[in-house]
């Protein structure tokens, strides 16, 4: 598997709005908008190819100078539970410090906070409701 960071607006990034989609919105019955996906142009989108097929994929939004969130983490979903997310999450941690962040943050389906705990992320915030679901605010120092 190859992991990479994509361009905005390219072939692998309509790739990566599809898988987004179907792993993330379509089962809320959500979608993007054009504004969703225009306000992405700045940041970093990483993912996870087998051949030229996007396998895994999530977002990196500057919050602060020494913040970055994670968003839309995505895994194909024969491939969940088979250890993809946790080499992506890696990848975007070490792509994270690179860019001089030293601190991630995400928004966390209260369905994912056992595989974040185990990457070593910690809950910050009370329960809330986003995109109709329970989420946790969670972090970890880099």
């Amino acid at each position: 598997m190859a992991l990479k960071i994509i361009d905005h607006n390219s072939e692998e990034y309509r790739q990566m709005v599809d898988l987004r989609f179907q792993i993330l919105r379509k089962p809320l019955g959500l979608s993007f908008s054009e504004a969703d996906l225009a306000a992405e142009k700045d940041d970093i989108l990483l993912g996870c190819f087998e051949d030229d097929r996007l396998e895994a994929c999530c977002v990196l939004t500057k919050t602060d100078p020494k913040t970055v969130r994670l968003r839309q983490m995505a895994v194909g979903a024969p491939l969940q539970g088979k250890g993809i997310g946790r080499v992506l999450m890696t990848f975007a941690e070490n792509i994270a410090r690179d860019h001089g962040y030293r601190r991630l943050t995400m928004h966390a389906r209260k369905t994912a906070v056992g595989f974040y705990e185990k990457n070593g992320y910690k809950i910050c915030s009370d329960e809330f409701e986003e995109v109709t679901i329970p989420h946790y605010e969670m972090e970890k120092e880099l």
